[in-house]
């Protein structure tokens, strides 16, 4: 009866990837089938850890982190977890090799968060790496399944997808951020004072990390090729959205994609990918 357990933990991971990221669990939806629970089951620890260190200001965050850390690392040595959103993850590190320093490096970046507002050059480049580059190469051990020639070459490009996916999240996020969190990643910022040309500077480096992303993923895998340009093209469609505001405007809201552009999106990268031209 134990599968029935697994399979009901992994529902969990799916339920929380539905109720934290319509756009990020409609591209996973894209994926081929064998690949959408081992994602979904990564995703889902990921947001719970993140949810610890951006929300639960009431309670005692650090003491909460570091507890999760302990039960992360105690389900993938056990190989089961009573929490279920932990033993899906552990299944899914177990399942496909995952390598245990990027869990190492994802909790770091969680633990930036808990005690650093501002960043500089290196501490950003360490922050971004944890916190996205390494969800990025969690998902490539999935991608690749035990090829890893495969990941190897494909390495770079997943921590650029990563990294594009978290500083359009910075862009987007700008006012709860600073406002709410007191948060300021973007070195050499003053969000006081947002100019034009820092904007700009932002947006060339989130473009560059696109750039480098697209080369991947168009040599991943047939299964998760399609639904990681879905990914691809959602966040490119909120950065071009972005980069059309002015930067006092960026901070008043969220922007946001409609679900008809979205509609969009999916529809246009079927044809794409029915032209085989991804």
């Amino acid at each position: 009866m134990v599968q029935l357990f697994h399979t009901t933990a992994e529902k969990c991971s799916r339920i929380v990837t539905e109720s934290y990221s319509t756009s990020f669990s409609s591209a996973i939806g894209m994926l081929h089938q064998d690949l959408r629970k081992p994602i979904f089951n990564i995703y889902g620890f990921v947001r719970f850890a993140d949810e610890i260190v951006d929300s639960f200001h009431e309670f005692d965050k650090k003491e909460l982190l570091q507890e999760f850390k302990k039960q992360t690392y105690d389900a993938v040595d056990r190989k089961i977890s009573l929490n279920p959103i932990l033993n899906s993850f552990q299944k899914t590190v177990n399942e496909f090799s995952i390598d245990r320093k990027l869990i190492d490096s994802f909790f770091h970046s969680m633990e930036m968060d808990l005690e650093k507002t501002t960043y500089d050059s290196e501490g950003y480049k360490e922050y971004i790496y944890g916190s996205a580059e390494v969800v990025g190469l969690m998902c490539l051990y999935v991608f690749c399944d035990g090829k890893k020639a495969l990941y190897t070459s494909l390495e770079d490009a997943a921590r650029s997808l990563g990294a594009a996916f978290q500083k359009v999240n910075f862009l987007r996020d700008l006012k709860d951020d600073f406002n709410g969190l007191s948060r300021v990643y973007f070195p050499n910022c003053d969000f006081n004072n947002f100019t034009k040309e820092e904007k700009k500077q932002i947006e060339s480096d989130i473009a560059n990390d696109f750039k480098n992303a697209y080369v991947g993923i168009r040599q991943l895998p047939f299964k998760a090729r399609f639904g990681v340009y879905v990914a691809y093209k959602y966040y490119f469609s909120l950065f071009k959205k972005i980069k059309k505001l002015q930067p006092a405007t960026v901070l008043q809201a969220r922007v946001r994609i409609p679900n008809y552009r979205k509609a969009m999106i999916i529809f246009r990268a079927g044809v794409k990918n029915q032209l085989r031209l991804i």
